[in-house]
This record gives C-alpha cells, structure tokens and sequence, in this order.
C-alpha cells in the first residue's frame, strides 16, 4: 500500500514550514518509533515581537513503513498540506504518488533547536 506525508497545520496561525534536516534516507525500512525530520515554524508573521517565535518538530512514525521518496530537502519551504515523502508498506510496490490509499500515520513533538538543523547554519 502506498502511503503519503503531507505537511499538517502544526499551529492554527501557520501556512508554512522549513525543513530543518532529515533523519532517514529513501529505501530505509522504518519502524513505528523512528525518526523521519524535524521542521521549524516561524510565526513573526501573526505574532510580531522582539524574539522570533520559532518552534520545532520532530515527526516520528507510528507504523512499519519502508521510505519510498523524500520530496523536501533541508532548508526548503513547504506550504500546509503539501507531500513530504512517500512510503510503502512492501519494497516492491509502484510509486504513485496520486495513488496514495491514505496518509501515514505519525507522531509530531515539540523539539529544541540542535546542531544538525538547517536554521542557523553558518554559510
């Protein structure tokens, strides 16, 4: 069954997200639990003030997939509702990603900024 990840609202005044870096690479068999990528949302938008409010996600599986593509890369802005990556749940299976039977099933969680993301990089 082809599956598919596309970026939720992770806050009511978002439109959009950073992809901040990648935890797993296209052809790995992932297991509910494992890490996928972590997201940064600016809100300065909606809530002017002197400290940005950023916030960070992780999103975590929550079934036994195996990553079929990833359509981001770090540092890339995507709009709310727009395809992430896509997964399958057998190796064999063609990539559609039109044909996607429904949505993966996953876990977001409030994360702190650490030295593998994208936001903060010096050049």
């Amino acid at each position: 069954m082809i599956l598919n990840l596309t970026l939720p609202l992770l806050s009511p005044h978002m439109s959009e997200a950073v992809i901040e870096c990648l935890l797993t690479t296209p052809g790995s068999e992932l297991k509910a639990g494992a890490k996928l990528l972590d997201v940064s949302v600016d809100l300065s938008s909606a809530f002017a003030q002197e400290c940005p409010p950023i916030s960070f996600f992780r999103f975590i599986v929550r079934e036994n997939v195996i990553l079929r593509e990833l359509l981001v890369v770090p540092g890339q802005r995507c709009k709310a509702g727009e395809v992430l990556a896509v997964f399958g749940t057998t190796a064999n299976e063609a990539v559609d990603q039109a044909a996607a039977a429904r949505g993966l099933r996953y876990a977001t969680a409030g994360i702190i900024h650490h030295d593998k993301m994208w936001t903060g990089r010096d050049g």
